[in-house]
């Protein structure tokens, strides 16, 4: 029996998706990637924002016609549009022949042996259930790279944000489940593991009393095969003394942080329920940069919140401008049903939100291209992605790259590399985006 699975959404998703993947298979499933050839379909989908959304409903309706067309004989949807919608999707999708929330992953065989008996299957639990713990997971992205989700669920209730009624209140996993996880992604060839949560900082608050996040750092270093540790989605307010201490002292730990503020401007932040200050942000930013000079900081930001004057946005764009962020993404503000900020008054027009969304990364465009040149002539581990035949290059990334959303570095080479090597690499040009290196050392196996 053949199944073919489709992830959208974010990295938090795509650990799901592979946990899905991995009971599939050790249930005796063939997992196949051509949908045309595929008896069961499972679509993981997101439901963050409207974007999210209708991608979601137009893969589902995409798949949905291999039933007709293909030799699809069910299909299955889960993840959080299934979780948020999941009334909506039973009575206005009939090509759903299952349908899981997005604590019920674990039923996947169950939804599969239903479809497949010609019997529709719905599972739904309270999103502050926590499935048994499956760790053999399908490695799905490069093979040597893999994030790690060591936490489900949002306490901190944004505005703007669904997150906490779709996936619920926080869950950390147990230090030990984890380090068991890392173990075996290790034994499986990862060399990077990107840690990964709606708030990696408030890791352990829940089971432990208090914020685990350095120790368990301080224990995934200790995993032999794991060479680079990745943070994403750290909250600026939560940043500690001790992290910071880790992340400086700790060779593995990359000198790298994703820190989504959303806004500068303190009205902003107060509607939006943020819990930090523009000040909380900027000292944190601070005491980064001078326990670790070389640290490379990630934000993300939102344009058009309800309210947003044109003052408040130029705060915010002054605010880029003086730190210099060494990625930046921006998102303009989606109204989501269920949310506070969606009944606020003084919705912002979006073509005003996508102007300002503009003016950001036009900014960043010229921020980036100015610290991408200050690269040149420097050296940088870098770890090999592919190889562009058509170009005669191989591209990778240093630790400063995130992947999927950061830059890239392309490398000549006079022998061959092999996908998830770590080589050095001495920066010759650049762009805003990208970087061109050169190998300075030789390869051995």
């Amino acid at each position: 029996m053949k199944i073919s699975f489709i992830s959208l959404g974010c990295d938090k998703n795509l650990v799901d998706s592979e946990v899905m993947l991995g009971l599939l298979r050790d249930k005796g499933y063939t997992l196949i990637n051509d949908e045309t050839e595929a008896d069961v379909i499972v679509v993981n989908t997101c439901g963050f924002i409207q974007d999210a959304k209708e991608e979601s409903i137009g893969t589902i309706i995409e798949m949905g016609q291999y039933k007709e067309n293909g030799k699809c004989k069910a299909l299955i949807v889960t993840g959080c549009l299934a979780q948020r919608y999941q009334d909506e999707l039973i009575k206005e999708m009939p090509e759903i022949d299952a349908i899981l929330g997005v604590s019920n992953y674990d039923k996947v065989i169950e939804a599969v042996e239903s479809v497949l008996d010609n019997k529709k299957y719905v599972a739904f639990e309270d999103n502050d259930h926590v499935p048994e713990e499956y760790i053999n997971r399908v490695i799905s992205s490069t093979g040597y790279s893999a994030y790690l989700k060591i936490a489900e669920g949002c306490d901190n209730h944004c505005t703007y944000c669904i997150i906490p009624k779709i996936r619920g209140k926080i869950k950390s996993r147990t230090m030990e489940s984890l380090i068991e996880e890392t173990k075996y992604l290790a034994q499986n060839g990862v060399k990077e593991l990107i840690l990964v949560a709606q708030d990696t900082t408030k890791y352990g608050i829940d089971i432990y009393g208090e914020k685990k996040l350095p120790a368990l750092l301080r224990e995934l270093c200790r995993v032999d095969g794991i060479e680079w540790i990745r943070l994403l989605y750290c909250y600026p307010e939560e940043i500690t003394d001790e992290l910071i201490e880790v992340m400086r002292d700790e060779e593995k730990v990359l000198n790298y942080l994703d820190m989504p503020i959303q806004h500068a401007n303190n009205d902003i932040l107060r509607r939006m329920a943020r819990k930090g200050t523009k000040e909380m942000i900027t000292d944190a930013i601070s005491k980064l940069r001078k326990a670790i000079p070389d640290i490379c900081l990630r934000t993300t930001l939102i344009t058009g919140f309800p309210g947003e004057t044109r003052e408040q946005f130029e705060d915010m764009k002054e605010f880029v401008q003086d730190v210099r962020f060494d990625r930046l993404g921006v998102f303009s503000y989606s109204p989501e049903e269920g949310t506070p900020a969606a009944l606020f008054e003084n919705q912002i027009d979006d073509d005003i939100k996508e102007a300002r969304k503009d003016e950001i990364m036009a900014l960043q465009q010229g921020i980036s291209k100015s610290i991408n040149e200050e690269l040149v002539g420097k050296t940088y581990s870098v770890i090999i992605e592919g190889y562009m035949p058509e170009d005669r290059v191989y591209c990778g990334r240093t630790y400063r790259d995130a992947p999927d959303v950061d830059g890239m570095i392309f490398v000549s080479c006079p022998y061959e590399l092999m996908s998830g090597d770590i080589i050095n690499v001495r920066v010759s040009s650049s762009n805003e985006y990208d970087l061109i290196g050169e190998i300075i050392n030789e390869y051995s196996e």
